[in-house]
């Protein structure tokens, strides 16, 4: 993996740690719908996928609803709840290596753009990113094999056998994967072993400090 050129990150659950923001905006909407959850460990299956799917999924909303819980959250998140939110520990050091090392690096996120760049910027990792690719808030782009797509464009099409993905859930080794990108599953994020593995990850980082030996060698 060390010698990949362009690396593409995921945001949640792999460069930061975004899950009280999240659930409290999740929290926040279902709220909204009538909905109280008491299981709080629940509303974690909403970080990393697309929210308008999860709250189909998981509480049984039609289309139109859940459309409408996504406008709760992000009401939520707009006022203050996207930065709740932090860096792990070593996450700035290791992209700032990478740079060094002169590594092309690019987001790809299924948040859309216009909280996944202030997040980035508020916590001082826009820095050293050379592409932002994120989901479109109209939700035409929020998955993840599409996110992945729009970020190869914005880095104008490099060989996928030069570019590797760095994500902690399944969606981000499958989304990568339907463009012959292999990934890097982190264990620090919100996904398990066995998912990541199960979804076909070519490595599995415990730490960040795993993952600096994955990447850099």
């Amino acid at each position: 993996m060390h010698r990949k050129q362009v690396i593409f990150f995921d945001l949640d659950g792999t460069l930061t740690d975004s899950s009280p923001g999240i659930l409290n905006g999740v929290a926040y909407a279902l709220g909204k719908c009538g909905i109280e959850e008491t299981d709080r460990s629940k509303l974690y299956r909403f970080i990393g996928p697309p929210l308008l799917d999860i709250f189909q999924e998981a509480y049984g909303m039609t289309r139109e609803r859940a459309l409408e819980a996504v406008a709760y959250y992000r009401e939520y998140y707009r006022a203050g709840g996207m930065y709740e939110n932090s860096p792990y520990e070593g996450i700035h050091a290791l992209l700032a290596d990478l740079k060094a090392a002169g590594k092309t690096l690019a987001l790809a996120t299924a948040k859309p753009g216009v909280f996944a760049v202030p997040i980035m910027e508020k916590f001082g990792l826009a820095q050293y990113f050379d592409q932002f690719g994120t989901a479109s808030l109209d939700e035409s782009r929020n998955q993840k094999h599409q996110v992945v797509a729009h970020t190869l464009e914005l880095c104008g099409h490099p060989d996928p056998d030069r570019v590797v993905m760095v994500g902690d859930r399944n969606h981000d080794v499958e989304g990568a994967g339907v463009h012959g990108i292999r990934t890097v599953g982190v264990l620090y994020g919100f996904g398990d072993r066995a998912e990541l593995e199960q979804a076909g990850a070519a490595a599995i980082a415990e730490t960040v400090d795993d993952l600096r030996k994955i990447l850099l060698g």
